[in-house]
């Protein structure tokens, strides 16, 4: 995967020294970051983000490997993402008096209380081909590399949280069997859907607040200090994951699809079904009472979770209801 192209004049200066030999950054772009006032919807900003990001994860095909920690890049993100995290707490505010004496109850609240459209029931009820293939274009993004954010949470847990933590990770990699694991599962869903089926292949295509959806999960996961954050995002991404995609399977069963294709969503009912429990009980339960400081630090994490999807369903209920693509008007898809 290579680099993809700039959304601004920041991406564009850091993507054009990454491309070259490790050294100094430009010295005329300093800390500078996009400042709009919303980082959330900031497409500079956020194409920053995710290419700084993917440095940790697969990296990219046309960067030096010995870029990933080099101190002024770091310094770079550090900046970004004091942006992208203050748009986050004007979005998600605080959490409730009295939310940490019962955590697990409190995240259920938090989840029954959004309010956000559902994509779910949008795609269930008007959905075809077209509008189902750009909703897997979206999703690909993060499906393809399903599970690997949250894993980041394992060597900084203990005791419960983190037996908790592994139970559901081995789940979503499918007990070691790569037929299983949850991104090859949808892998299969976009071969069905004849859908480019490379890692990474639709990051150009898609806008910022898909991006944000995805750097949320690698801002926490690579960030100690946020691993209560990572497991409150994981326990609202668990709690809301099992009846939509029972919706999800369902629209590609009307549309055709065989059981390799909705394979990857009718896992998610039985399985997350039971991951609801665990990541709400044992692994966020279990480490606020070893770490009770972090209790805000959950909420806040599932509150972002909630709040990012919520921005993203409305993006594309949005386009979808005036007639539009939910990608990039420029790069589309056919």
């Amino acid at each position: 995967m290579r680099l993809p192209a700039a959304r601004g004049p920041v991406s564009e200066l850091v993507f054009q020294a990454l491309r070259r030999a490790p050294g100094k950054l430009p010295p005329d772009l300093g800390p500078t970051v996009p400042r709009t006032g919303d980082a959330l919807s900031d497409e500079d900003l956020q194409i920053l983000l995710f290419a700084l990001y993917e440095l940790h994860y697969r990296g990219w095909d046309d960067v030096a490997d010995e870029w990933e920690w080099d101190p002024a890049l770091l310094a770079l993100r550090r900046t970004a993402e004091a942006e992208f995290e203050s748009s986050l707490r004007r979005l998600v505010g605080r959490p409730p008096e009295g939310f940490d004496r019962d955590l697990p109850r409190a995240l259920a609240a938090l989840v029954a209380a959004d309010d956000g459209p559902s994509l779910a029931t949008e795609l269930g009820r008007r959905t075809g081909p077209a509008r189902f293939e750009e909703f897997v274009t979206h999703r690909s993004v993060y499906h393809l590399r399903e599970a690997d954010p949250h894993t980041w949470g394992i060597p900084r847990l203990a005791g419960p949280a983190k037996a908790a933590l592994i139970e559901i990770q081995i789940d979503e990699y499918g007990g070691g069997q790569l037929a299983r694991m949850h991104a090859q599962l949808f892998r299969d869903t976009m071969a069905w859907l004849e859908l480019d089926t490379r890692y990474g292949a639709y990051v150009e295509v898609v806008p910022a607040v898909t991006l944000a959806t995805n750097n949320l999960m690698s801002l926490f996961g690579l960030h100690r200090r946020w691993r209560g954050a990572l497991m409150g995002h994981l326990a609202a991404f668990e709690m809301t994951s099992s009846l939509p995609n029972r919706r999800y399977g369902d629209a590609l069963r009307r549309l055709g699809g065989t059981p390799p294709a909705t394979r990857f969503y009718d896992e998610h009912v039985e399985a997350d079904a039971v991951h609801e429990q665990i990541a709400a009980h044992d692994l966020c339960g279990s480490l606020v009472t070893g770490e009770p400081h972090l209790a805000p630090d959950v909420w806040f994490g599932a509150a972002c979770c909630l709040a990012l999807d919520r921005l993203f369903a409305e993006h594309l209920v949005t386009s979808w209801s005036s007639g539009r693509s939910s990608l990039r008007t420029s790069m589309a898809l056919a």
